[in-house]
């Protein structure tokens, strides 16, 4: 049984077979995006069941909801950033975090302990 896997853009057709090889074929300016990618825990993201544009607070889950859209193609690292108003080094330390350590190493109790010294230190 032969699979043909090819990305259909508006303006070019390319098989996605190579030598007997199924491979994705990225093509510059394509405007495909998934309607869904897998979450975190499993479950299905789509544009509408990510966290809403003015979440304040950032639990591990939601992080790592932003983070699996993003490398699964439902946003663009710019398309999160704007959204959620974070910086690209903030997003970038998500996706670090999220690489080393999984959904744990999203975890900033001890970061936000830091923090929050440093600021009572320095009102006094």
């Amino acid at each position: 049984m032969v699979i043909d896997h090819t990305l259909r853009t508006e303006e070019a057709t390319t098989p996605a077979l190579d030598a007997g090889r199924s491979t994705c074929v990225m093509i510059e300016n394509q405007k495909f995006r998934p309607a869904a990618v897998i979450g975190p825990l499993g479950e299905p993201l789509t544009l509408e069941s990510l966290p809403p544009s003015d979440t304040r607070r950032w639990v591990i889950r939601r992080k790592a909801e932003v983070v699996a859209a993003v490398n699964g193609g439902l946003l663009t690292i710019d398309e999160a950033c704007e959204r959620y108003a974070l910086t690209l080094e903030e997003f970038a330390a998500w996706q670090r975090a999220v690489d080393r350590s999984g959904m744990p190493g999203l975890r900033v109790t001890r970061l936000q302990h830091y923090r929050d010294l440093y600021e009572r230190q320095q009102r006094y």
